[in-house]
């Protein structure tokens, strides 16, 4: 939608991989958002990074950047376990911070952010881009209308391959800098759509091994959940499948609704199949005229610039990313206790609310130890 305000002032922090999705989403949206600034401890690197993309100025220090700057929007695109504490630093300078997913290595961080997001009045909000394609915004849209009946069954399958040598970068496969495996790291987008979709989940059985990667956390890891509406969905997240796939399937009462992509999904991944005598449920689901666009960061950033000008609270908040975190942690804690976990049952102090192992990882380390 067209801006009636000047461009807003963003900074990145961090200028790694997942950077560049950001930075080249903000490129696309120059009109509306401006990225006057870049952080990263590789001065090197964020020179390059702020050369590339055109950004005037450059610091190794993120406490430099947010004295020196007035901004509106961080992004913080650092590894996962400096997310919470440069959050907190973000919002304490009185900015939004949007945060690369996971948001915290621990539920425990997760509630410090919201004490911290209280006091201060800034927020905090979570990449999950994957809900901001059309498909998926039309999804829930039929869904919370009713107009295909209760949800029933879900599938979700984040089915990827990493190799050994991914696992080379000292700081990947670590719980302690991570937080986890393929549920933290990699299937976390597809089952936070499933949640969006879905809604509360009620309770988790899940199993978790390190079938055959060089990590300390868990390779492959698989679920059975129960939903507060009743409904019924298996998740499998994967890091050692050679033919690469991330699939969701929505079984409600009227239709089966089924998205199939990899790292991003346009309206051609999905398919809408209408139960018998409810046929057309299909012009529903091809009314829709949004621009076909990947569900990639665009999206969201572009969601949360419309949410502010038109007085809307942006997404995803923290109470949204907290639900999904709390499913990761659900997952861990079912897996290595050998019991099901309900939702609200990790509080306080309880293991697996300080940490994703829990301290009950039943295989031995492997990763060397960080300098």
């Amino acid at each position: 939608m067209p801006s009636p305000r000047p461009p807003y002032r963003v900074a990145i922090i961090g200028t790694g991989g997942i950077a560049h999705a950001h930075a080249e989403a903000l490129t696309e949206l120059s009109e509306r958002a401006r990225l006057v600034a870049v952080a990263d401890v590789d001065l090197t690197r964020a020179a390059e990074f702020a050369d590339r993309f055109s950004v005037p100025h450059v610091f190794s220090d993120p406490q430099a950047l947010l004295e020196s700057q007035d901004l509106d929007l961080v992004h913080i695109c650092t590894p996962p376990q400096t997310h919470a504490p440069l959050a907190t630093m973000v919002m304490r300078a009185g900015v939004t911070a949007l945060v690369e997913k996971p948001t915290a290595l621990s539920l425990r961080e997760l509630d410090q952010l919201a004490t911290v997001q209280e006091e201060t009045g800034s927020k905090v909000l979570t990449v999950f881009q994957h809900r901001y394609g059309a498909a998926a915004v039309r999804l829930r849209r039929l869904a919370d209308s009713g107009a295909l009946g209760r949800p029933l069954v879900a599938t979700c399958e984040t089915l990827w391959y990493r190799s050994d040598a991914y696992f080379e970068v000292p700081w990947r496969g670590r719980w302690d800098v991570e937080g986890g495996g393929p549920t933290m790291g990699h299937g976390i987008h597809q089952f936070d759509l499933m949640l969006s979709v879905f809604g509360s989940w009620s309770q988790i059985t899940a199993l978790a091994e390190r079938q055959a990667r060089p990590t300390d956390t868990e390779d492959v890891s698989i679920a059975a959940v129960r939903f507060d509406n009743g409904a019924l969905a298996t998740v499998v997240n994967s890091l050692l499948s050679p033919r690469e796939t991330s699939r969701l399937r929505f079984d409600f009462e009227y239709a089966t609704v089924e998205l199939e992509h990899l790292y991003g999904y346009r309206e051609e991944h999905w398919r809408f199949t209408p139960a018998p005598g409810h046929e057309e449920l299909s012009a529903l689901w091809t009314d829709g005229d949004e621009p076909d666009i990947t569900s990639g960061h665009r999206l969201q950033i572009e969601a949360v610039l419309d949410a502010w000008e038109t007085g809307q609270e942006p997404g995803v908040c923290l109470q949204d990313a907290r639900r999904t975190l709390e499913f990761a942690a659900a997952t861990y804690a079912s897996a290595f206790r050998g019991v099901p976990v309900a939702a609200g049952e990790l509080t306080d102090d309880d293991p697996f609310a300080v940490s994703m192992d829990g301290g009950a990882v039943p295989w031995e380390p492997v990763k060397e130890a960080l300098v």
